[in-house]
C-alpha cells in the first residue's frame, strides 16, 4: 500500500515539474511579445508624429516657390553683424559666380580726365593731360594712297588715325576716287584762343572737341576739278557715313542736338570713339553727350549691352572719388578698355564673346 502510495506521489511530483517548466515558458513568450510590441509602438509613433521645426538660421537662405528675398522675422536677435529683423540671405551659386568675375584696378582722378570717350564742350573744359593720345603729324603716318591732309602739320592721335585709314580704304574698295582730304583736326590750346580771338570760333581754348585729337574735319576735292566743298552724305560719298561706325566713327554735331553740344550742326565733324559706342550712338540716333548721359545709368548689375556686327560687349559706368584713388570693378576674364568721361567717372567697356 505504501509503495502504491509512494508511485502515486512520484507521478505528482513529474507532473508537477512539467507543469512548472511550461509556465516558466509561456512566460518568456509574452514578454518577448510585450518587448517587440513596445518597439513596434515606438516605431510607429516617431512615423506618424509630426517633427519638430529646426530653428531659424540667420545666416541660410529660406527655399520657396517664390525668388528669394529678405525675411521679415520679430524679435530676432541676430549674432552676426547682420541687420535685426531681417534674414540675411546668401548669394546663389550664380550670383557668387558673377561676383567672382570682378577684380578691382586702382585708378587716380586724373584718369578721368583721358580717353576715348572724353567729353569736350564749354561745360567739360579739357584739362591736356599729357598722357591722354598719342598725337602724330598724318602726313607722316596716313595712307596716302585713300586721302590727303591738307598741309603737313595738322595732326589726330594715332589709334584714331588707323581707323581713319581702314575707313578710307573701304571707301576706295567701292571703286570711288581719292578726294576726301581732312581739312582741320587736333587744336593746341593756343591755336583755339588764337580762333576765338580773331572771331573763327565762339569757344575759348579747352572747351572744344578738337583738343582732344580724336576730332577732324573732312572735305571733298574732286580730282577732276569740279565742285569742291565740305563733305556731306551725298551720292557715292555717303558709304563713309554709312560705315563710320564700325570704324568707331560717330557724327560729332548731328542735326537736331544742337541742345545737347551747343554747336551748330555739320555733316563734315567725325569723332573716333571706338566700338561699340559708335555702333550704339549710330543705331539710336544720339550725340555724344546723350550717349554718356547714358552710360552713367548703368553699373556692374545692369551693363548696358551692345551688339556691334558679330561681337557682344557690356558697358559699364564707375563713378569717380574726387580727389583721390578709385577702385573700379573689371572683369578678371575678359577683355576690356576703361576710359575716362571727363564728367568725375569713368566708362568700362568688356568684350563678352
Amino acid at each position: 500500500m505504501s509503495d502504491g502510495n509512494t508511485r502515486r506521489n512520484r507521478k505528482r511530483s513529474k507532473a508537477s515539474k512539467r507543469y512548472k517548466v511550461r509556465y516558466d515558458r509561456i512566460l518568456c513568450v509574452i514578454l518577448l511579445l510585450a518587448a517587440v510590441a513596445m518597439v513596434i509602438s515606438s516605431c510607429v509613433t516617431g512615423l506618424t508624429s509630426k517633427p519638430e521645426e529646426a530653428p531659424v538660421d540667420a545666416t541660410q537662405p529660406t527655399t520657396t516657390q517664390t525668388p528669394s528675398q529678405s525675411t521679415i522675422v520679430d524679435n530676432l536677435d541676430p549674432n552676426d553683424g547682420s541687420t535685426p529683423g531681417i534674414i540675411q540671405t546668401k548669394p546663389t551659386k550664380e550670383e557668387n559666380e558673377d561676383i567672382n568675375k570682378f577684380t578691382s584696378e586702382v585708378h587716380p582722378f586724373s584718369d578721368t580726365l583721358k580717353g576715348d570717350l572724353v567729353l569736350i564742350n564749354a561745360d567739360h573744359i579739357y584739362q591736356f593731360p599729357e598722357d591722354d593720345a598719342d598725337i602724330v603729324t598724318m602726313f607722316d603716318h596716313m595712307d596716302k594712297n585713300c586721302y590727303s591732309v591738307c598741309d603737313l602739320v595738322t595732326s589726330l592721335d594715332s589709334t584714331a588715325l588707323s581707323h581713319l585709314d581702314g575707313l578710307m580704304e573701304g571707301f576706295i574698295a567701292q571703286g570711288n576716287e581719292n578726294d576726301i582730304t581732312v581739312i582741320g583736326a587736333y587744336r593746341t590750346l593756343e591755336e583755339q584762343n588764337d580762333k576765338y580771338y580773331s572771331g573763327l570760333s565762339g569757344f575759348t581754348g579747352g572747351c572744344t572737341d578738337y583738343h582732344s585729337a580724336r576730332t577732324f574735319d573732312i572735305g571733298i576735292f574732286p580730282k577732276d576739278g569740279s565742285s569742291s566743298g565740305y563733305y556731306s552724305s551725298v551720292g557715292n560719298y555717303a558709304w563713309i557715313d554709312e560705315n563710320a561706325a564700325e570704324f568707331g566713327f560717330i557724327l560729332r554735331y548731328p542735326e537736331g542736338k544742337e541742345n545737347y553740344t551747343n554747336e551748330r550742326a555739320r555733316t563734315y565733324t567725325y569723332r573716333y570713339v571706338g566700338l561699340p559706342h559708335a555702333a550704339y550712338i549710330k543705331q539710336h540716333d544720339l550725340c555724344l553727350e546723350e550717349y554718356l548721359t547714358a552710360v552713367k545709368e548703368h553699373k556692374t548689375s545692369n551693363p548696358l549691352e551692345i551688339t556691334a556686327g558679330n561681337e557682344l560687349y557690356n558697358v559699364y559706368y564707375v563713378p569717380a572719388n574726387s580727389g583721390s584713388d578709385t577702385e573700379v570693378p573689371v572683369p578678371t576674364d575678359k577683355p576690356y578698355t576703361i576710359s575716362g568721361d571727363n564728367s568725375g567717372g569713368f566708362v568700362v567697356t568688356m568684350l563678352m564673346n
